[in-house]
């Protein structure tokens, strides 16, 4: 939940919290939680005091008013709105030499984000581009549960048109669109990115010689998939092949047996 009077949002459970205060202490303005959890979460307390920030000792329901969910899990952190930035020439220079990302066209579901984060956590990808008029529809309390600390360790970058980013992107990584109609199948994958690896215009300055380009992975909204437009600006289209009971997986499902496939290939 997003405080719009001190531009704080609001993030909670046990994982998500303890991953902030890991990895990002300076992001928490505040912090409250009940007893029990105290010593989890010390090293952060002690930061807060240093800092001169509030934590509190509070009750279920103090927190489930901060953070309009009974799924706290006892905890739940006060920080500013998160703030995106732009992408830019650099971050696509540094993403070609290497790095796998996921560009998210349209997603449109919080919960979704949150599971595509922790998958992408889980699997060593470093980026993820949304859209700016998604930002605020994303970044929320729920996708921050649901992603069980992985939102500290995927970094975001904003863009104003995805397809305009795609066009420029598609010059200096690969680009794998998610479609049921594609004809090449998840399975092949590899093979299909050693092939598109060795055309001469993927890559960045600091690539290593004989390293692989960096790869992107674009996903869409789960009821209509990616548009026309979109598919013809990826370098490639791929789909999870199944028995056709169902037409598609949730997108969270498929992007984690997308990742996991390029996770195979790193």
């Amino acid at each position: 939940m997003r405080n719009r009077l001190t531009d704080e949002l609001a993030v909670c459970g046990l994982n998500a919290v303890k991953a902030l205060g890991e990895y990002h202490p300076e992001r928490i303005n505040r912090l409250f939680l009940r007893e029990e959890q105290l010593r989890v979460f010390s090293q952060t307390c002690r930061k807060l005091a240093e800092w001169k920030r509030p934590y509190k000792i509070c009750e279920d329901e103090e927190l489930e008013r901060l953070c309009k969910s009974s799924r706290h899990q006892g905890v739940v952190a006060m920080m500013l709105q998160p703030e995106v930035e732009g992408a830019d020439e650099e971050d696509l220079d540094t993403w070609a030499a290497g790095k796998t990302g996921l560009i998210l066209h349209n997603i449109g579901n919080d919960h979704n984000l949150g599971a595509i984060i922790r998958s992408a956590a889980f699997f060593d990808v470093s980026y993820a581009v949304i859209s700016e008029s998604e930002r605020e529809s994303l970044l929320t309390t729920s996708a921050y549960r649901v992603a069980e600390g992985g939102m500290e360790h995927v970094c975001f970058r904003r863009v104003q048109s995805t397809a305009a980013f795609l066009k420029a992107a598609s010059k200096r990584i690969i680009t794998v669109g998610t479609d049921i109609r594609a004809r090449q199948r998840i399975g092949d994958l590899p093979l299909i990115l050693t092939e598109e690896a060795k055309k001469t215009k993927y890559g960045g300055k600091t690539q290593a010689q004989g390293s692989r380009p960096g790869i992107a992975l674009v996903l869409g909204n789960e009821e209509t998939g990616l548009s026309e437009e979109i598919r013809s600006l990826c370098s490639i289209l791929v789909r999870i092949p199944g028995t056709g009971i169902v037409e598609s997986l949730n997108v969270a499902q498929a992007a984690a047996l997308f990742m996991h496939s390029l996770y195979e290939f790193s």
